[in-house]
């Protein structure tokens, strides 16, 4: 009986240091990945959730492969004949499933739920493709190609899951990773993403039941749509911004500044007509264009053509035109469907007319001071998407009377090495500061015009637009604009950032459980819709 007993204590001590010798180094394993010293936490949730959208994809596409003799075919008519195969409605609900469970786990931030989650899906996942899914098929898994991509995709899954374990979850889950930035991607992922019947309300009720908070689910729901709508204005805010943004490529063109166009609208301030022709535009629109007054090329006449003009100017009985001609070119790689856009002014000199007298002398050589021709420049010119680049008129009192007076002078620079004078115009605004007389500033009202993107409408005009969207499918528009009134003072918010900010507020202190905290910045939000004076006022632009 001692040897017995000895030899059971022995087996024993064999059999438990067996044990000891798994465990420990299980457990060492497990807690080196639950509790590593040096992780920085990662947030791939979003990835993983493409993935599982991937599988839940290639299964609804791929579902014959799932059947015992299935082949390719339609889904719809699959469907529309009851035959559905068993192994493709059991994926179907596993796949559902674990994202559910995902989806909790994340919103726990349950590391351990997640790694016992994880062991879980390998063995079972492997145990269904490699040995339940090949008897139910009578196909192996290197000859079903459907099974073999969807297992592709899950092992990407997996690895991005054990990512995830190792890093550990993040410690501030705010909002929806599609509302991160403010641009045309992410508001296009947004919007299909709110059109997917069901999947908003099931990610707001998920999110309801493993969150932390004082919110019933129908002030939950209420948050959830007021950032919804918040996000979508700041898109569009956004948007404005940057559809209608022009590059300076020339020094001599200067973009307007605030300051410059406060001044512009402080001049004009008494002037209803000028003042609603400003308020078309913001300083964006609106640039400087300094042009040099000497000429860029040397003025060659001959000595019997000079002679001529001469005896025009002093003798002729019929009027003299004197013309003043601009031509502006648009970049139509961002928009716009005319390159050119011109236009020009005249003046007619009389007989008699003492600017006649003043030009004949200064080419004969007589006069050296510059010659005063009144009313010659237009300095607020408006730049449209058609051909004519026509001066303002709202901006000026008595029409063409208004435009500014120039001083027009014949340069030269002498003779060089004995060759002959060198002579060019040069045009100044008259009574201009010694310091500013070398340049011509105009001011040009730029109009916004179409993104390439639609060009093809613009080409065709007001009637062309008219036509192809309000005949076309005004009725299925309609409806997305019927009683707009009652949703103004909601949509049209000039500034949301501050509503935004008081968002992302609540979503930061429900993550760090001030509960109390986010019933009350609740409260405000809701206050806040409430009082349109205060809506007001929170939604002003930050610059006033």
């Amino acid at each position: 009986s001692r040897r017995l007993q000895a030899a059971g204590h022995k087996l024993k001590q064999v059999f438990l240091s067996g044990i000891q010798s798994v465990y420990r180094p299980t457990r060492g394993f497990f807690m080196g990945i639950l509790h590593a010293e040096h992780r920085a936490a990662t947030d791939v949730y979003a990835l993983m959730f493409l993935t599982d959208v991937v599988d839940f994809v290639i299964i609804v596409f791929g579902f014959w492969a799932f059947g015992k003799h299935s082949a390719a075919a339609d889904i719809a008519s699959t469907l529309s004949e009851d035959q559905v195969p068993e192994a493709f409605l059991v994926m179907l609900l596993i796949q559902f499933s674990t994202m559910i469970i995902d989806r909790a786990l994340y919103l726990r931030k349950a590391v351990l739920g997640k790694l016992i989650f994880q062991v879980i899906l390998v063995f079972g996942i492997h145990f269904w493709m490699f040995f339940i899914l090949p008897a139910v098929t009578e196909r192996k898994f290197n000859q079903n190609f459907v099974a073999q991509l969807w297992y592709f995709v899950k092992c990407i899954y997996f690895g991005l899951s054990a990512y995830q374990i190792r890093c550990a979850y993040p410690t501030r889950i705010l909002g929806n990773f599609l509302t991160k930035k403010y641009n045309h991607l992410n508001l296009f992922l947004f919007q299909g993403f709110r059109m997917v019947p069901f999947l908003v309300e099931l990610r707001a009720v998920m999110d309801w039941v493993w969150t932390d908070t004082t919110l019933s689910l129908s002030d939950w729901m209420c948050v959830e749509d007021i950032y919804a709508n918040i996000f979508i204005i700041k898109c569009s805010r956004e948007t404005e911004k940057s559809l209608f943004t022009m590059s300076v490529q020339q020094q001599s063109i200067q973009p307007f500044t605030q300051v410059e166009y406060d001044q512009l609208t402080g001049k004009f301030g008494d002037n209803a007509v000028a003042m609603q022709f400003i308020t078309l535009y913001s300083y964006e629109d609106i640039v400087t264009a300094m042009i040099e007054g000497s000429s860029g090329s040397v003025w060659r006449i001959s000595p019997p053509s000079r002679q001529e003009v001469i005896k025009e100017l002093l003798g002729s009985p019929v009027d003299l035109t004197l013309r003043l001609a601009w031509t502006f070119q648009r970049d139509l790689g961002k928009g716009g469907t005319v390159e050119h856009t011109f236009d020009k002014h005249s003046i007619d000199l009389e007989p008699g007319n003492p600017v006649r007298a003043d030009l004949a002398s200064l080419l004969v050589g007589n006069r050296t001071r510059p010659v005063l021709i009144p009313n010659m420049l237009p300095n607020y010119i408006r730049a449209p998407n058609g051909a004519e680049a026509k001066p303002v008129t709202q901006l000026y009192k008595g029409n063409e009377d208004g435009y500014l007076n120039i001083t027009l002078s014949l340069k030269n620079d002498g003779s060089l090495n004995g060759s002959a004078n060198q002579e060019w115009w040069d045009i100044a605004i008259a009574g201009c500061a010694s310091s500013s007389c070398g340049v011509l500033p105009i001011v040009i009202f730029n109009d916004k015009v179409s993104p390439p993107s639609l060009g093809f409408l613009a080409g065709y005009g007001i009637m062309g637009l008219y036509v192809s969207v309000v005949l076309v499918i005004g009725k299925f528009v309609r409806g997305f604009f019927s009683e707009i009134s009652h949703s103004i003072m909601f949509e049209e918010l000039p500034c949301v950032d501050r509503i935004l900010k008081l968002c992302t507020d609540i979503f930061l202190v429900r993550e760090t459980g001030e509960l109390e905290l986010e019933e009350e910045l609740y409260s405000k939000l809701i206050f806040l819709y409430r009082s349109p004076e205060t809506m007001i006022k929170w939604t002003r632009d930050m610059r006033s």
